[in-house]
């Protein structure tokens, strides 16, 4: 049995793009686009990592803010603020859903033998949503599991009409 990292660190291409001083990578398959920051509609009784929805293309999109998700500080929007728009299947359920972003870095080729397993212990970050790290120059760029952090139940509780369409 491989574990989730084995299974999912395969060589390819990963957009990286910055939280506070982090540097964070998912794999392009899962990127539909990335927008510049638009008018977020606030959602009712939505958790705080929830920023609401945004409009793409006449369909509400729900965006969660990375920063409250993995419980770091809120920082004020500028002008590289941006969100990813991305492509999961959660549950066997198409979903399309956007996550902020402090600013998005670069596209990166990396081969499996560049991606090492994250720490399990001694890390802020929950282990469970992280498939890897490698290193970028001086700066270790962490490997997210998207359909970890967009898991399907968190945002149908968050937004059930949205997620829903």
């Amino acid at each position: 049995m491989t574990t989730p990292a084995e299974a999912t660190a395969a060589s390819g291409q990963y957009i990286t793009f910055k939280l506070g001083d982090e540097v964070f990578a998912v794999n392009v398959s899962h990127v539909r686009e990335v927008l510049d920051l638009t008018p977020i509609t606030r959602v009712p009784t939505a958790p705080p990592y929830m920023r609401g929805v945004v409009n793409v293309r006449g369909k509400a999109v729900p965006v969660v803010d990375l920063r409250a998700k993995f419980g770091l500080p809120m920082a004020t929007d500028t002008r590289q603020t941006r969100i990813l728009v991305l492509e999961l299947m959660l549950d066997g359920e198409p979903l399309v859903v956007g996550g902020q972003a402090d600013s998005v870095r670069e596209v990166i080729e990396l081969d499996a033998a560049q991606i090492a397993p994250g720490p399990r212990i001694a890390t802020r970050w929950r282990s469970e949503m992280v498939l890897g790290m490698t290193r970028r120059g001086d700066d270790f760029v962490i490997i997210l599991d998207v359909e970890k952090i967009f898991a399907l139940e968190d945002l149908q509780l968050a937004m059930p009409t949205a997620v829903a369409s």
